[in-house]
């Protein structure tokens, strides 16, 4: 993956583009590290596509149809009124 300092990435927009739909994603980096990525609508469209819904991630999570809850027989402590 390509590394651009945010400064050059602004002077040379479009060929980051172009880099990003020909040799895949292009890493935008501040201060030496990585703050942001330049992709495809391609390989964005591919990674959106992976990721569940709201609906299904919630359909998604543990089943508790035998779900029970054993209460303690304990009363409490006796208090005078």
């Amino acid at each position: 993956m390509a590394t651009w300092p945010v400064q050059e990435a602004k002077t040379r927009f479009s060929e980051m583009i172009e880099q990003a739909l020909t040799k895949g994603p292009q890493t935008i980096t501040r201060h030496g590290a990585s703050r942001a990525v330049v992709l495809s609508m391609k390989d964005y469209l591919a990674l959106e596509a992976l990721r569940p819904d709201f609906k299904a991630h919630l359909l998604g999570g543990p089943k508790v149809d035998d779900f029970s809850i054993e209460r303690d027989s304990d009363t409490g402590r006796e208090i005078d009124l």
